[in-house]
């Protein structure tokens, strides 16, 4: 997962998608679209968590889904699991306290986005 850190986030010729919490996004066009930024307004609306997985499993998006607003480190890897790419973490966070969260944990018992069968299926 790719961490950037707010106001240090490069603005390029990308062509991104911001979609609302409250956004279908079974119905969102996703034609020539780059990055889809989904936002959590604060850490316990987990409604882009839905959104992101939908996104990578439903939809087949295989661009960048960037998780912005109130991001925090802990949740870095649920994200990360259910289809964000990337986050844009709050002023004043460690990037390096971040990618040590990715260390924690070398393999999940359930299945996800990035590995689809989960353990006891895997030879």
């Amino acid at each position: 997962m790719n961490i950037l850190q707010a106001g240090a986030v490069p603005e390029d010729q990308l062509n991104v998608l911001v979609i609302g919490n409250d956004a279908d996004v079974l119905e969102a066009s996703l034609e020539g679209v780059d990055r889809v930024e989904l936002n959590f307004p604060k850490f316990t609306d987990g409604r882009a968590y839905s959104q992101a997985y939908l996104l990578r499993r439903r939809r087949k998006f295989e661009g960048d889904i960037r998780a912005t607003g109130d991001v925090l480190i802990d949740q870095l890897v649920q994200m990360q699991r259910t289809g964000f790419s990337s986050a844009v973490l709050k002023e004043g966070k460690d990037p390096a306290e971040a990618e040590r969260q990715f260390a924690r944990f070398a393999e999940y018992y359930q299945a996800d986005v990035q590995v689809q069968q989960p353990h006891f299926a895997r030879s």
